[in-house]
């Protein structure tokens, strides 16, 4: 049987994978980065409002041509 040869090799495992990224901290590491995903394109919606508001302030209108 495949199982018996098991029994006892868990440091040998251990120090096989173990510069291997686990699959929980894989997965941690996943769910962490989801969050973050859409950050960079909130950043420059923001950014591109911020220059059109700007823009939009700097151009001025009739009334302040008087």
């Amino acid at each position: 049987m495949a199982f018996f040869g098991l029994i006892g090799n868990d440091r040998d495992l251990a120090q096989q994978y173990s510069d291997r990224e686990s699959a929980s901290e894989k997965a941690a590491r996943k769910r962490r980065e989801g969050h973050h995903r859409n950050a960079r394109a909130a950043d420059r919606q923001g950014q591109a409002w911020e220059a059109f508001e700007r823009s939009r302030q700097d151009r001025g209108g009739w009334w302040r041509t008087r």
